[in-house]
């Protein structure tokens, strides 16, 4: 039986995010805009919307939803701190 819905099993498992990445993905899941994000890291929104441009890259999406979605499934992102936080 072939493996189904779980194409590039192998790449997602060398998804490496950065600490900053990952706390501006963090932030980003809480529903912070990018410049709240920005504000709360004592950065340039400019700052955040490249590390969201990293991030998207790195994870192969093209927006928050998709990014919060596909860092859980990666578990870069535990899922219980993502509910406990609304």
């Amino acid at each position: 039986m072939a493996a189904v819905g779980l194409p590039n099993v192998h790449e997602d498992r060398s998804v490496r995010l950065t600490k900053r990445e990952l706390e501006v993905l963090s932030l980003v899941i809480e529903g912070k805009s990018s410049k709240d994000v920005a504000d709360a890291l004592y950065v340039s929104k400019r700052t955040v919307d490249f590390h969201l441009a990293n991030i998207y890259d790195k994870l192969q999406v093209s927006n928050r939803v998709q990014a919060f979605r596909r860092a859980t499934r990666l578990g870069l992102i535990p899922l219980e701190t993502t509910l406990s936080g609304s």
